[in-house]
């Protein structure tokens, strides 16, 4: 069912979007260039030239070293801080027991990181407050199932898409819901600042995509830190609906949650790594490098086998697959 859902939903192509994107991205030098230029002293005017003598200080002053950009930064430092939702099953968790991470989105920055020839350290900052850019160099990019709406994109700048994934509707597996349509008056819990409470708004934007907004326009909305926080709430019966990341609904039902899905996904969006416009280096560089690892590992299938490892079917190739 997923599956067909992912073909149904697709209304416009993946290339309109990745051109949205990737736009504006360039490249920044490092300063070890400069730096060698400075050391020398500046050539003496000839008389051919000027019949004055050369001033004392004819030495050229110091060259100011050219700003490292935030790739440089990462690379120097050897080490790739990531942000993520320790509760996000089966994107991202941690297991007490083992004071392991584990899951899609950490096996996707373990490899970015890899592949940039650094190692992963990994923030735990609020998901409002990732969304909301300004992050005062705490971390260095987001790897956390984050759509590219138009109001982040302000604030944050994106790689292209590493995977697609479908949003659903969740109930109590007793619930008398049966279609969307049936939700008009409910109380509905969806994670805070996120693109499910966008949807539910009806204010949700990704640029080349456009969305059909099936749950009715009266439904009282319940925010919360977490998806994971909000179906726990629809199991107490605290909310009548959740709405989430279908594999979120399905990795919650595996562990024994009494809920059921309702009907089809409702919306289909891309899901990017993202990079704070105020890091305190220029970020052109590492956006490029992004997107250069993401479609190094499209091509060579990593994205696909983490993608079938964590939720049984490909959902990395897009709409147009």
């Amino acid at each position: 069912m997923l599956m067909r859902s992912l073909k149904t939903l697709c209304v416009v192509g993946v290339l309109a979007l990745s051109g949205a994107v990737v736009a504006g991205c360039g490249s920044s030098s490092s300063s070890s260039s400069s730096e060698a230029a400075s050391s020398a002293p500046a050539p003496q005017s000839s008389a051919a030239e000027s019949s004055a003598p050369a001033p004392e200080s004819s030495a050229a002053e110091p060259a100011a070293p050219a700003e490292a950009d935030l790739l440089a930064k990462i690379k120097e430092a050897g080490v790739l801080r990531v942000s993520t939702d320790p509760a996000y099953p089966p994107q991202s968790s941690f297991d007490e027991a083992t004071q392991e991470w584990q899951g899609f989105d950490i096996d996707v920055a373990n490899e970015i990181a890899s592949r940039m020839g650094v190692t992963t350290q990994w923030e735990t900052p609020a998901w409002d407050v990732i969304t909301a850019g300004n992050w005062n160099d705490r971390w260095d990019i987001s790897v956390g199932s984050m759509s590219i709406t138009k109001e982040r994109a302000e604030v944050l700048g994106f790689s292209e898409p590493y995977y697609f994934t479908p949003a659903g509707v969740a109930v109590k597996t007793d619930s008398d819901i049966q279609s969307v349509d049936q939700l008009s008056g409910k109380r509905i819990g969806v994670c805070g600042a996120c693109t499910y409470e966008f949807y539910l708004n009806r204010t949700l934007e990704i640029p080349g995509f456009a969305f059909e907004f099936l749950v009715p326009d009266d439904v009282e909305i319940v925010t919360y830190d977490t998806d994971s926080t909000a179906l726990q709430d629809l199991k107490l019966g605290r909310v009548d609906a959740v709405v989430s990341a279908v594999p979120t609904i399905e990795e919650a039902i595996k562990k024994g949650k009494e809920i059921r899905l309702v009907g089809d996904p409702v919306f289909l969006e891309p899901l990017a790594v993202a990079v704070d416009k105020n890091a305190p280096a220029p970020i052109d560089g590492l956006v490029g490098e992004l997107n250069r690892i993401i479609e190094e590992m499209r091509a060579d299938g990593t994205l696909s086998e983490l993608s079938m490892k964590w939720y049984g079917v490909d959902l990395t190739q897009g709409p147009s697959a």
